[in-house]
């Protein structure tokens, strides 16, 4: 790394800290003021539909190592996980 990358390195890193603590700041108000954050409702259908995702993948992981598949059954699900 060039020292023209470590400044933009460091000037990322530093933007990425000052978001999350404004955030933070804006979440505690938040909850300060007897309140809960609210996700945006597009943003909600998107949390939801990630955790949907997961869920399956766990799943079907969670399947894959306590079941005794045969390997042609196991490279098919490990590639439906990857076709997601």
């Amino acid at each position: 790394m060039g020292p023209f990358s470590m400044v933009v390195a460091i000037v990322f890193i530093a933007m990425i800290g000052r978001v999350l603590q404004e955030r933070y700041r804006a979440m505690a108000r938040i909850a300060d003021q007897g309140g809960t954050p609210h996700l945006q409702p597009a943003d909600a259908m998107r949390a939801q539909d990630e955790v949907r995702q997961l869920k399956e993948r766990v799943a079907v992981l969670e399947r894959v190592i306590t079941d005794q598949h045969a390997n042609a059954d196991l490279e098919r699900q490990i590639e439906q996980l990857r076709d997601r």
